[in-house]
This record gives C-alpha cells, sequence and structure tokens, in this order.
C-alpha cells in the first residue's frame, strides 16, 4: 500500500488524552474507590453519564448513557455528582504541562478540559524523532507524577492520525505512526475509529459493504458523496487515507454559550415551562456577560416525554439594548425566547429544557460586521451529548451532567416537603466535606434525613464511614483536596 501524506511534510502532531478524566479524578482522591466501578454524572434517576471508569466500562457503562440504564447494567457501581472544581483543577496542572512540553516553538490546542493537540513539527523531524518520545514519555510520567493521573498519547503527522493512535491502546500509552505508516495503520481499524463516524454512518456504509477503513480507502469518492453530500462523503474519503491539513490552533472561539436542565417529573404547565426558562436564561445571561460577549441567535430545545427533541431558533432583530440586533442581558434572552418556546408542542410534558446564545460577538467588536450564526452544537438533536456524525464534534455531557444534577435538586425542593427536601438534597454523592472532630472527606450517601460520609482523602488509606443528621452543624461543605 503506497503511502499517502496526512498533512504537510514534516508534521509532528501530539493527541492528549487523559484516561476516564473524571473518574479518574474521584479514584485519585477517594482510595476506597481505586480499582472499583465509578460512574461520575446525573446521579437522579434521569440523570446521564459523563464518564465511567474503565471498571465499569466492562460492564457496559459508557458517557452519554442514562444514568438509569447504567444502573441496571452495573448497579454495583459508585455513582457521584460531578466535582468541577477538582477537574478544572487538575486539568489546568495537566495543560501547564502540556505548554512546557509545547516550548516556544510549539503550539497548543485544548480541546476540553482532558483532551488537547500540540504540534511540535518546530523541534522535529518527524514523528518518530527519538527527541518526541522521550518528550511525550516524561510528560506522561510527568502527569502521573504530578497530578496523580494517566494519560494516552498519540504521536502522528495530522491531528486525525494523532488522535486514532491515542484511542488504539487506551488506557495509559504512548503510540507513535511514522510517516509514511498512516495508511496500514488506519485500514484494519473499523470505520467508527474515525473521529465523527457515528452509528448513522456507519449503518449506511454498510449498506455499501463498507466496514473497514481500509474499505472506505478503497471506495470511490464519487459513491460517498453521493450517499453522504458533497462535503461529508468528500472528507471521509480523506480521512480514511489519513489526509488530514488541519492546523493545531493555540485559540479556540467560543460558538454558543448555553445551559439546560432535565425536570425530576414531566411538565406540562406553561406557567411553569416559562419561569424555567427564565431562570435558564438567567445563567446563560451571567456566563456571558462572565465572557463579555453578546450573541445574535438565540435557540430553545425541548425534549418531550417520548425523548423526541425539537429545537427552534431565531436571529435577533436590531434595537435591542446592547445594540445591532445581539442580546446580552437575560431579559433580552427571555424575549427571544419566549415566542420559540410557545412554537414548541408541550402535550404531553417536557422533561428537558435549554436555551443557547450563539453567533457571538465580544463588546468591543464591530457590531456590525457579519457573523456565522451557528445553531447550537450542544442543542442539536444528536443524543444527550455527542454529535454522532460531525467531524470533531465536542462532547458536552460533562456540563449537561452538571447542570441536569443541579437543576433536579432545584426541582424536588420545590416540591411539597421542601424544607427537608432540602437538607438532604444538599449533601451529594461524592461532595467534599469536613467534620470538626473527623477531618476531611467526601459524601457516600443521604436520605431519611441521615448523611453518610468516609473520611479519607488523596494520600490516606481507605477511610473510616460515619453517619450524621443531615443538619449536624458540625459537618461543611469544602473545597476538593489537593493532590
Amino acid at each position: 500500500m503506497p503511502p499517502t501524506p496526512a498533512g504537510p511534510a514534516g508534521r509532528t502532531v501530539l493527541h492528549v488524552d487523559l484516561d476516564a478524566f473524571y473518574a479518574a479524578v474521584e479514584q485519585r482522591d477517594k482510595p476506597s474507590l481505586r480499582g472499583k466501578p465509578v460512574v461520575v454524572g446525573g446521579t437522579a434517576w434521569r440523570g446521564v453519564v459523563a464518564t465511567a471508569s474503565y471498571e465499569a466500562r466492562a460492564f457496559g457503562v459508557g458517557s452519554a448513557m442514562p444514568t438509569a440504564a447504567a444502573r441496571r447494567a452495573c448497579p454495583w457501581a459508585a455513582y457521584l455528582a460531578p466535582r468541577f472544581a477538582a477537574y478544572r483543577t487538575a486539568s489546568s496542572q495537566v495543560m501547564a504541562l502540556l505548554a512546557e512540553l509545547a516550548g516556544p516553538a510549539g503550539l497548543m490546542e485544548p480541546l476540553s478540559l482532558d483532551e488537547a493537540y500540540v504540534d511540535l513539527s518546530g523541534s522535529s523531524t518527524g514523528p518518530e524523532d527519538d527527541g518526541v518520545l522521550a518528550a511525550a514519555a516524561a510528560f506522561r510520567e510527568r502527569v502521573r507524577a504530578e497530578v496523580g493521573l494517566t494519560a494516552s498519547v498519540g504521536v502522528g503527522t495530522s491531528k486525525l492520525v494523532a488522535k486514532v493512535a491515542s484511542d488504539l491502546r487506551k488506557p495509559d500509552a504512548l503510540l507513535v505512526v511514522p510517516a509514511g505508516q498512516e495508511r496500514s495503520v488506519l485500514a484494519p481499524l473499523g470505520v467508527r475509529s474515525l473521529p465523527g463516524v457515528g452509528p448513522a454512518t456507519q449503518a449506511r456504509l454498510a449498506g455499501l459493504g463498507v466496514s473497514t477503513v481500509g474499505q472506505l480507502a478503497a471506495t470511490d469518492e464519487r459513491e460517498l458523496v453521493g450517499l453522504l453530500g458533497r462535503a461529508a462523503g468528500a472528507a471521509l474519503h480523506a480521512a480514511a487515507l489519513g489526509v488530514d491539513h488541519r492546523p493545531v490552533v493555540p485559540e479556540r472561539e467560543a460558538k454558543s454559550v448555553s445551559a439546560e436542565e432535565t425536570f425530576a417529573t414531566d411538565v406540562v404547565d406553561r406557567s411553569v415551562l416559562v419561569g424555567e426558562l427564565r431562570r435558564i436564561a438567567g445563567r446563560v445571561a451571567e456566563r456571558l456577560q462572565a465572557a463579555d460577549l453578546r450573541g445574535r441567535t438565540v435557540t430553545v430545545k425541548a425534549k418531550r416525554y417520548d425523548f423526541s427533541t425539537l429545537a427552534r431558533s431565531a436571529t435577533t432583530a436590531a434595537g435591542t439594548t446592547t445594540g445591532a440586533g445581539t442580546v446580552a442581558s437575560a431579559e433580552e434572552i427571555v424575549a427571544a425566547a419566549l415566542p420559540l418556546l410557545q412554537a414548541i408542542d408541550a402535550t404531553g410534558g417536557l422533561r428537558l429544557l435549554g436555551v443557547g446564545v450563539s453567533g457571538l460577538v465580544g463588546a468591543t467588536d464591530d457590531l456590525d460586521a457579519p457573523v456565522q450564526t451557528d445553531l447550537l452544537a450542544a442543542l442539536a438533536d444528536v443524543g444527550t451529548g455527542r454529535g454522532d456524525d460531525a467531524p470533531g464534534a465536542v462532547e458536552p455531557v460533562a456540563e449537561a451532567a452538571e447542570e441536569a444534577e443541579a437543576e433536579v435538586e432545584e426541582a424536588q425542593v420545590a416540591s411539597p416537603g421542601a424544607a427537608a427536601v432540602a437538607l438532604e438534597r444538599r449533601w451529594r454523592p461524592g461532595q467534599d466535606v469536613a467534620h470538626d472532630e473527623h477531618g476531611p472527606g467526601w459524601v457516600q450517601g443521604s436520605g431519611v434525613g441521615r448523611v453518610t460520609v468516609r473520611f479519607e482523602g488523596p494520600h490516606t488509606g481507605v477511610g473510616r464511614v460515619r453517619t450524621f443528621s443531615v443538619d449536624d452543624e458540625a459537618l461543611q461543605v469544602t473545597d476538593p483536596p489537593t493532590w
């Protein structure tokens, strides 16, 4: 098989992926969970799995799976609410190490809290360069020693090849694809190994008798264009050949700001939905203002009782208080979103409601300049988090899990018996706490007026368990432990 250039000559790209990141941080900070199944996400019945440890994945638990299904598959796992303060701290430590790896001659492109590309082309002769291998190995060891986590690293001549390589031997692996060997490495893999190929595209390719990347590469590009469309067909054929000229881009612009909530029970009452819409719009406005951004397109997403999803969008007209047809305040977002909500059929009830703003511009941008008004990728109807067939899709499952859990709590507090529920729901599984007598620990669970805490930390042995009243004044929420 003749070699095919995967990118500009001499490129060396690393893809770094922290293994089962959220679950790994939980296992790092909780000695009693090490080596055991751990599931992070919405812990309520209608929650969504953000990340599962490899021990849980062995039982079929995966990201974007409903928590109810995960509990049926692995009922003995530890189900924990996300601790984003801990995850952001660990991520910033890893990204700082990556910046050192890139050095002044390299480029780094963060993709998410646990994933990034690094371009070392300026300081290497290719992926197989001994210096690159030594630097990647040293980086992985530093992540293990200084952050307490493991990272899988793929090295290749393009972003695509590096990403595929990092996935091939997870967890805790380093794999290099030398220049000229891209096609031979990709050929035996299933088509789902290519970023952006989901179940729908896999099924359509199967109709052509294509199940491996090698078969995809051998398929006439015109046939793929006829099946998938011009852009998708051509891009997928190029990917099968290992061709990817995308540069590593240090700065990634935010395309949208969004928030959503999953209700404890389906909501039919329009007045309740309007109230929830206002509250969600308020959170979106806070994020826009914190980032000094405004947006031109407002989208409302609703998931109905039967799991069907509807999304309605509108581009705002000129003359809002922020000028030039943009929105930033909660009032402006609500004004644009309310008609969209009214156009959504809520018969039978809604289980989820979301609001997003896209077509973003900065406070000092030229408001008359054209801006692409992308529909929110996070609000597209592509399951609970990941775009099935969108190349390079970013998975927003983590934020969705955090918000869904918080909103379930608020919805339950608004129900009868609010005071008792508020006390119990204050304590979330996995939450960091400290007791005046017993010291730091984490919440194992709460109910019937009690909260159970295991007292241990990253550098202790397996800790002892104690149970307290939910209103025990000696027990307080605290910051995550330091590694």
